[in-house]
Parts: C-alpha cells; structure tokens; sequence
C-alpha cells in the first residue's frame, strides 16, 4: 500500500530555508508534497513515523554519478585517470549487458537511498542504458539521466566506439520515452563523456540538442593533467575555453570535476552560470588533484557535490564526500575558516538542487516542495556526545551513511529503520557476486 498521507513527528528540521532555519517540530507530506510544518500538528495521516531524538534533513544531492559502474567497486584501483578508463573502466563498460547493467544500477541505487541520497545526476555508459532507467524507475530515486556518448578517441574497446548519427539518434529516443517518466522524478541529460572522446560534430549537436529539448548537458572537464594536455594538442586550447567557443557553457551545462582551471577559464564558468559537480574523494583516490572550490564559490560558480563511480571511489557516502570536501580545502590552503561545515552542506542539499535547475521544488524542507528527506539518528557512538552541539558541524564532520534510518523521495517511503522498500538489498547482492567474475572475464580476458 502508497500511503497518500505521511506525518513526520518531533524530528529537529534542518530547513535549508532561506533563513537557515533548524528547528523542533513535524512534517505532514500529502502525496509527493510538503504539506505543513510545524510543531504538534494534529493532522491524520496514513502512516506516522517518530522523528524524536533524530534529525530531518533535505534529500541529499549528488550531481555526478555511474550507476553503471556500480558493479566493478574495487576492480580498478590505484590507477591514474586515462589508464584507469583504457585499462579498465572502459573494457569493463564495453561488456554490460542489459542485466548486468540493470544490477550494477540497483546496486547503486540501494547504496545511495541507504546514504540518504535522493537525487542524482547520471551518465550511463554508451550501451543498454534503458537497463538502469528501468532500475532507476523501480528504484524510486530522482534522476537527470543520459546514455554515454562516445565518437571519437584512441583505445575505446569496439562496442563503446559509436557513430555520430548513431549515438545522437540512440540519446534522442530514450529522451523521447524516458524524459518525464516516474511522476517526473526521471529527466534526460545529454551525456557526451568528455572532449577527449568526442568529435565536435557531436558536441555541436548535443549543444543544439539541449537548448531544443530544454533539457541539461552532463559532461566531464579539466579532471587530469593528461587530458587537459591532449585536449590542447587536439583541439588547440583548453577544456573550459574550447567548450565555450562550441557554445555549450551555460545554465544547462554541468561539469564534473573542474580541477585545472586558469583564472580565464573560471571566469568563464561564473559569467555563464556553468555548473560544477565535485568529487573530492575520487579525486584523490585517482591523484588528478584537488579543485580550487573556494575560489569557484567566492566568484559565483554553482558548486555541489558528487561520489562519481565506484570504482574511483569505492562507496556513494555523500557524508564521506562533505568530510573531505571541506577537509581538503583547509589543507590545501592552511586556513581552518575556509569550507565551513554549513557551506558544504549547503553545496549538498540546496546547491545540488540548483544543479539539476529544480531549486524550486527540492534541496530544502519547505511547505510546497517536493517531499524528498532523510532521517538521520545522531545518537551514535561516532556523533557522541550529540547533544547541545552543531549539527551542521556534526552532520559533515561525524555522521557516516550508517546513521541515515529513513529515506522519502516524491512522498514515498524508499528505506525505514535501514530496510529498503523498493530493492531487495540481499537479493541485488547476490546477484551482483554471481555476475562480477563473469563480467571481469569477458571484459579483461587476453
């Protein structure tokens, strides 16, 4: 049964209202909205659920994501960027199959629901992306979702190689089928990977695509000196630059990573509203360097965060990405003030919101937006003591995914007391353990 009513009791609300407001109180959800709040509502709801001695807090929103890489966790470690993709990541990619590729995305999406992610912005790979649509749909997260594409390059194994004409044609029917989908929690991005794998013939066409269909260009920049390099070689300038020159930069566009800018290219960014996801633990997992993300944020630039795959990563922890999110900084810059807690956080629920252009209906805990939360229980021995303290502070710097209890997208209850509703987490397990090693065989044999 789909409760059309839900009262959320005595919770302390991390708002993320204009005002910043965390306050005592409930939450009644009518259908996939936010209702009412306040304190003691005496409202009657189809289910209840006690809040008391635990924190509400808004969906959170990670705006760089594989869910097709969800299955090869720890198959592709200690490895710089381009031969982590040619090596491995791309070979591993090239052999998905429509289950394989279904699994590895319900094997995302169950780690991410029981992290308290709700949102997500994802690039697939180039084949069977309606797999994880279908397992996005069933799932019941919010998505921005795109199939790879991949027309150009050395080293792609054949099945990733794609026509021009083929890969526009493929994006342009999910788009047509999916876009809108699940009450409007699933929306179409185009997903070229990055210009080292892209002719601008596609590029070009995906910029003309996205400004037609209105919809968001999903892409990866400036993540590794290498490519940066290449990029200059083959294209004659630098990532940032020659996107610009193409005309997609803008409100629609969102890049992941962003780590070597020049003060030109950030410029850029901010005077076109340009977007940025990013991923600190996957950039150091993979040594491609820490982004300048104070700097962004002083001029202007939308910045949010994301965990990217799991196997740059090795977990979608968004408390483990808001840790080193501002960790990172204060090192890199020998100053404790930079990055604070209630900055990260933001750039988590509210500025993820921005990202995906839905700051009107998600990102905070407001009557009249969408009813997408997570319930987190700080009376864990790694947030103790938890009373009388910052719970900003303790919700980047101490809470883990463990301590999320209950998971609500769109009105609908997607994890309570740490049991998943719309996946079977033990059966989803098995048959991603059954399905690796023949994965890995086909992918890597030779």
């Amino acid at each position: 049964m789909t409760e059309k009513t839900l009262l959320i009791k005595d919770g302390t609300i991390v708002t993320m209202n204009g005002k910043r407001e965390i306050k005592k109180g409930d939450i009644y959800i009518e259908g996939n909205r936010i209702k009412k709040i306040g304190a003691n509502l005496k409202m009657n709801a189809d289910k209840v659920i006690n809040a008391d001695g635990m924190v509400v807090i808004p969906g959170l929103i990670q705006t760089h994501i594989h869910l097709t890489q969800s299955l090869f966790k720890g198959q592709a470690d200690d490895l710089e960027l381009l031969d982590w993709l040619r090596n491995r990541i791309w070979p591993l990619e090239a052999s998905h199959t429509k289950e394989s590729n279904y699994i590895s995305a319900k094997l995302g999406i169950a780690e991410l629901i029981k992290g308290g992610t709700t949102s997500i912005i994802d690039m697939e790979t180039v084949n069977n992306t309606e797999s994880a649509l279908d397992a996005v749909l069933e799932g019941g997260i919010r998505a921005h979702i795109g199939k790879c594409m991949m027309d150009y390059g050395e080293g792609l194994p054949d099945p990733l190689m794609e026509n021009t004409e083929n890969s526009i044609r493929e994006s342009e029917e999910l788009l047509k089928k999916w876009h809108k989908r699940g009450n409007g929690r699933i929306q179409y991005a185009f997903a070229p990977r990055f210009v080292v794998s892209c002719t601008e013939k596609l590029l070009t066409r995906v910029r003309d695509l996205s400004k037609y269909y209105g919809v968001m260009v999903h892409t990866h920049a400036s993540e590794n000196r290498g490519e940066i390099e290449f990029v200059e070689k083959d294209r004659g300038m630098r990532n940032i630059t020659y996107l610009h020159k193409l005309g997609l930069t803008g409100e629609n566009l969102i890049l992941a990573h962003c780590i070597w800018l020049e003060e030109e290219e950030m410029k850029i960014l901010a005077n076109t509203g340009t977007k940025v996801a990013h991923c600190p633990n996957s950039n150091l997992k993979l040594a491609s360097g820490i982004a300048k993300i104070p700097e962004l944020l002083k001029m202007g630039v939308n910045v949010s965060i994301g965990a990217d795959g799991a196997p740059c990563n090795n977990n979608l922890d968004m408390f483990a990405e808001m840790r080193s999110a501002a960790l990172i900084q204060k090192a890199r810059l020998l100053d404790p003030t930079t990055m604070p807690a209630p900055t990260v956080f933001e750039m988590a629920t509210i500025g993820g919101a921005k990202a995906m252009g839905l700051e009107k209906e998600i990102g905070s805990i407001e009557e009249g937006k969408k009813a997408d939360l997570a319930i987190v229980d700080l009376r864990s021995i790694n947030n103790a003591p938890y009373e009388n303290v910052n719970i900003l502070s303790q919700l980047v710097y101490s809470t883990s995914a463990r301590d999320v209890k209950t998971t609500i997208v769109d009105g609908k209850v997607l994890m309570e007391n740490r049991i998943l509703k719309t996946i079977d987490e033990f059966s989803v397990i098995k048959d991603a353990n059954s399905i690796l090693q023949e994965q890995v065989k086909k992918a890597l044999r030779g």
